[in-house]
């Protein structure tokens, strides 16, 4: 599994008012939490991009005072007028502790009902999972190759080994949908059938 290592600095003052300094400075204030004991720190925002503006579900490795935490990203907030990142939460991975991530979806495999002219619709992105930090990984495989035209798979049917889904089971995360060509050559079919 990909991580993205982070430099941090150990924050000596907490508060509103510590961390507006912090972010006139050019550093994002941020907290580790899970672990031991909670750290608050500030880095660069530039080391935190690789973290912040991607899809894929990643391990951080925040390095502070010659410690390294491995961290999996719980929370962000941005500011509302500039849209800069202001603040981030990171919950530290305790071996024997599980914790509770949303891993991305991967669809594998060429559908049926594609196959048959539908179009596949992907209802969900990702999953919430429970799991011990040795079990995550960077995203959940789900095979559509069995999805018939008009077809869904749900949360029940996604295979996710050690982890445990949060997620309803009925909700249908990717659907084959009938497309309007298609729709239109039946209907054509069925009146051509009747003369």
């Amino acid at each position: 599994m990909r991580s993205v290592k982070v430099e941090g600095k150990r924050r000596s003052e907490n508060g509103k008012k510590a961390a507006r300094q912090l972010r006139s400075e050019g550093q994002v204030p941020g907290v580790i939490y899970g672990g031991k004991e909670t750290i608050h720190f500030s880095a660069n925002p530039m080391a935190l991009r690789p973290l912040v503006y991607t899809p894929d579900f990643q391990l951080a490795e925040i390095a502070i005072d010659g410690t390294t935490y491995r961290c999996i990203l719980k929370d962000l907030q941005f500011d509302v007028v500039t849209d800069e990142l202001s603040h981030i939460d990171f919950l530290e991975l305790v071996e024997d502790k599980k914790v509770i991530a949303n891993l991305p979806l991967k669809f594998v495999g060429q559908s049926e009902g594609v196959k048959a002219g539908g179009r596949l619709e992907i209802k969900v992105k990702s999953l919430k999972v429970r799991t011990l930090p040795k079990h995550l990984a960077e995203n959940i495989e789900v095979n559509i190759d069995k999805l018939q035209l008009n077809g869904n798979i749900r949360v029940e049917d996604v295979k996710a080994g050690e982890m445990e889904i949060l997620n309803s089971p009925r909700i249908p995360i990717a659907s084959v949908v009938m497309t309007r060509a298609l729709k239109q050559a039946e209907t054509e079919e069925a009146k051509g059938g009747k003369k």
